[in-house]
């Protein structure tokens, strides 16, 4: 079975849930934006969830089925058409052969996740089907997807179609979003004034925000500490020797603009950090829309591990639900 694309969309690319174990070697965990709206997506059609799906982001692709299929839409709030009649998100419903699925425009959220039975196909890159675009590596020819293009999807099972996640487990950002942040190694590097107005104050997603990382604006000057600058370090004063960086990691370029480091990001360079958001608030940040306000708020290590406890619970009641 192939799916023929009609139209890409923005940005459409083949995601699943990414290839841990190379980010020493400087190959990002890449996978979907949001890892939890990919895994929903997967168990509502029967697939694992860890199968291969479309993420895309502010606009939906075309598609045309050329055998019957099962399909389910998760994430932002972006309806689903099947030859221009409307399904509801978060629920499976079937696509027949000679059908189009396309979209509406975006209400809420940034990305879409979409499954269809048996998962897409493309050829597996160091055990991942995910597009990581920058390194031309897995996903479809190891790019987004084109018109034209036709996408190979696996054997799977029709399982019944209606199939639908409860409105409690539907996770999407709340406004404005609250980040939670664990500070960091380099925290000391700022001034106590700067420590404190990072977290009272309100900032805006910038219009750079893409899956390599998050930049934000709005909130005061972070001032760092007077020091001399060690040998390796650049001449700005949020310059460090160079470092590892964390998954989720927060930047801040000459005390300016925060950066979080996402999906596709790098594993090291040279600016200092602030702390790291938390894994259970990381899939949150895929759903935000340029210009959104978001707060972070300052955590320790225990809750953040509460935190990823809870995240693991709303995970199995998902799976429990979707049986």
């Amino acid at each position: 079975m192939a799916i023929k694309v009609l139209h890409h969309g923005l940005a459409t690319t083949v995601q699943d849930l990414g290839r841990p174990g190379y980010f020493h070697l400087g190959i990002p965990i890449g996978g979907a934006m949001d890892r939890y709206a990919m895994r929903a997506a997967n168990l509502l059609v029967g697939n694992d969830e860890g199968a291969a799906g479309l993420e895309a982001v502010f606009m939906g692709p075309k598609l045309e089925f050329a055998e019957d299929a099962l399909v389910a839409v998760t994430g932002a709030d972006m309806p689903a058409k099947v030859d221009g009649e409307e399904r509801p998100g978060w629920t499976a419903f079937k696509v027949k052969a000679g059908q189009v699925l396309s979209f509406d425009f975006l209400k809420a959220g940034a990305r879409i996740c979409i499954a269809v039975s048996g998962g897409i196909d493309v050829p597996e890159a160091l055990g991942s089907r995910s597009t990581y675009p920058i390194g031309a590596l897995g996903g479809y020819k190891g790019r987004a997807i084109a018109a034209g293009d036709e996408l190979p999807v696996g054997e799977g099972t029709l399982a019944s179609e209606g199939k639908s996640v409860p409105e409690e487990l539907r996770r999407m950002p709340s406004n404005p979003c609250e980040l939670r942040v664990l500070p960091g190694l380099y925290w000391d590097r700022l001034t106590d004034a700067a420590k404190e107005s990072f977290f009272a104050d309100e900032w805006k997603v910038a219009p750079e925000a893409d899956r390599m990382g998050y930049r934000f604006k709005g909130g005061r000057h972070l001032d760092f500490v007077e020091r001399k600058q060690p040998f390796g370090a650049g001449s700005d004063p949020s310059n460090i020797v160079d470092s590892c960086y964390p998954y989720g990691s927060i930047q801040v370029p000459g005390g300016t603009e925060p950066i979080i480091l996402h999906r596709d990001a790098v594993s090291g360079g040279g600016y200092f950090m602030v702390g790291t958001v938390i894994s259970a608030d990381m899939d949150l940040i895929g759903q935000l829309q340029p210009h959104t306000p978001i707060r972070f708020v300052k955590v320790d290590m225990d809750e953040a591990l509460a935190a990823r406890a809870e995240r693991a619970r709303m995970l199995a009641a998902l799976r429990e639900s979707l049986g």
